[in-house]
């Protein structure tokens, strides 16, 4: 039987910044996180380069910055990016702290072996060779699953935030929680806290081609909006240069630190292109190199772009990039011997529920941390590797803010369980399928790496008519956990293409044909969206316990 489940914390997703949060919140209350999947599938699992950090005497907070602002193309804001900056190796000492290992130097064990990346000036980035990600994931849940004020719940889906709004309470909207589908049982359970946060990670899945996981689905996002929080800069889809080109490899990424240790793009004769497209050449910011290789395959037609690290030592390749080499090879991809086939993949949002300086989003009592969350640190495009860092700081960040709510005890209205109304078990789940992947393929040609007004507004006409399609499907049937998916990525699909017909301008991730350059005119903005709501009138039985609950 479903039931109601009470916490002072609830955390949606069990990524780095998830973790982060739940780890400091479990001092002062007690913490439910749900995952929609096991708790280890995560983005940030996925991350392979590192984190981004002033960690040695040669680097400065000044040159960080900067090659922070230069990334994001004019839309940073610059005291996040100083405070996030000012953070950075406290934040990583925190995960040594946790049991994170990060890879040393063998000529100095005492000291971080740090790499470079796209856009950055120093060599900044600490790993844990190539699979970062997945060590931080390890050693963080590891931490989560000891703590005593920290309950882990897997396979739980979240369907919806439960906000004021929906309960007919007039004033300022107000999170109380989440309705979240348990898969195993099919049961809709209600989580009930005084702060919620939202770590549910990207939504590359939007995308037909993405370095994403199939988690990566923009459930906050759109639980978000749907509540009436406010969603920013979501036009900045952030392609990955390089992701493996070969049949039967899903997704996987070759991270930017190949080229940052003197990787080479060619073209399929030879031709190392990027030395004419930007005096960093290879080591150029994400968003002129994707564009850089998408101009070069739609020139000659050829199906890849080559990545070439033969002119490396073979192990010093294997030493540096061990899961890398034996996945390529997996694929008959020497990359001691031959160049890597690579293709550009949508990677990483940069946009999303808009935040203060404490992760707290125009929703009370609701916070995002993470790619769900846009903070202002990565402007109209990410530098690379911090991620990583933003979902530390800003996770950690919402939880200091969260605990200061304890001081003031939510006072819970009536919420009234999960009515599936009239809705019935599924009957042809081919309709889910078939707007998935219309969906998907739709964003991929008409709201890619280089878009048109032609393009978006008729991605618009077809959105609109396939989330009505989508909703009418929604209310009439159960909802299941491919369902819930299916309907987020149709939201977020459409703001995405409504936030890149507002853009009247090329700037960074967002690149039109139709306006080219920068609009010079007036000063960097933001694009905001926001759902208008009204306090409905609340039914009957919610009529009812509020009445009970006034004393009437």
């Amino acid at each position: 039987m479903a039931s109601v489940h009470h916490s002072d914390f609830l955390v949606l997703g069990s990524g780095l910044a998830g973790l982060s949060y739940a780890l400091r919140a479990a001092e002062k209350g007690r913490v439910i996180i749900l995952t929609k999947r096991e708790a280890s599938e995560s983005n940030t699992i996925y991350a392979q380069g590192g984190i981004a950090g002033v960690l040695s005497p040669k680097d400065s907070i000044q040159s960080h910055v900067e090659d922070t602002l230069n990334a994001g193309a004019g839309l940073c804001r610059r005291d996040v990016v100083e405070g996030v900056v000012a953070e950075s190796a406290a934040a990583i000492q925190d995960m040594i702290r946790l049991g994170v290992r990060f890879t040393h130097r063998e000529d100095r064990p005492e000291q971080l072996d740090l790499t470079r990346e796209g856009g950055h000036s120093q060599r900044r980035i600490a790993h844990a060779g190539d699979i970062t990600g997945r060590e931080i994931e390890r050693a963080l849940l590891q931490a989560a699953r000891g703590h005593p004020n920290i309950t882990l719940l897997e396979n739980m889906a979240a369907i919806d935030l439960i906000v004021s709004f929906k309960l007919g309470i007039e004033g300022p909207i107000e999170c109380f929680g989440c309705y979240a589908l348990e898969k195993a049982g099919g049961r809709v359970h209600t989580f009930l806290a005084g702060a919620t946060l939202l770590a549910t990670g990207g939504a590359g899945k939007v995308y037909l081609y993405t370095t994403n996981p199939d988690i990566a689905t923009g459930d906050g996002i759109a639980m978000a909006y749907r509540a009436g929080a406010s969603v920013s800069n979501l036009e900045f889809m952030q392609f990955h240069p390089t992701c493996l080109f070969h049949p039967h490899a899903k997704s996987f990424l070759i991270s930017e630190a190949l080229r940052g240790e003197g990787g080479v793009l060619r073209r399929k004769d030879g031709e190392a292109f990027m030395a004419r497209v930007h005096p960093m050449k290879d080591l150029a910011p994400r968003d002129i190199v994707a564009r850089a290789i998408d101009a070069e395959l739609k020139r000659t037609g050829d199906d890849c772009v080559f990545l070439d690290m033969t002119h490396l030592e073979a192990s010093f390749l294997r030493e540096r990039f061990p899961n890398i080499h034996e996945t390529c090879l997996r694929f008959g991809v020497d990359m001691t011997r031959q160049p890597i086939p690579v293709v550009p993949a949508a990677h990483y949002l940069c946009g999303g529920v808009r935040t203060s300086e404490s992760g707290a989003t125009d929703v009370r009592r609701l916070f995002a941390a993470g790619e769900v969350a846009c903070t202002g640190l990565h402007g109209a495009n990410r530098l690379a590797s911090n991620s990583l860092l933003e979902a530390a700081v800003f996770g950690r960040r919402a939880a200091e803010k969260s605990i200061s709510l304890l001081d003031t005890p939510v006072m819970f209205p009536p919420i009234p369980g999960w009515d599936p109304g009239s809705a019935v078990m599924p009957d042809e789940m081919v309709v889910v399928t078939q707007n998935w992947e219309e969906v998907r393929r739709l964003m991929w040609n008409y709201v890619g790496i280089v878009r048109s007004d032609r393009r978006l507004t008729r991605a618009k006409r077809r959105i609109e008519l396939l989330r009505e399609e989508i909703k009418q499907y929604y209310w009439d049937f159960l909802v299941t956990a491919d369902l819930i998916e299916l309907r987020n990525i149709a939201t977020v699909a459409e703001l995405i293409i409504e936030s890149a017909l507002m853009r009247r301008e090329s700037r960074g991730l967002h690149y039109s044909i139709d306006c080219p350059d920068h609009d010079s005119r007036s000063r960097p903005r933001d694009t905001v969206l926001r759902k208008e709501v009204e306090v409905r009138h609340p039914p009957p039985d919610i009529q009812r316990l509020m009445g009970e609950r006034r004393g009437e």
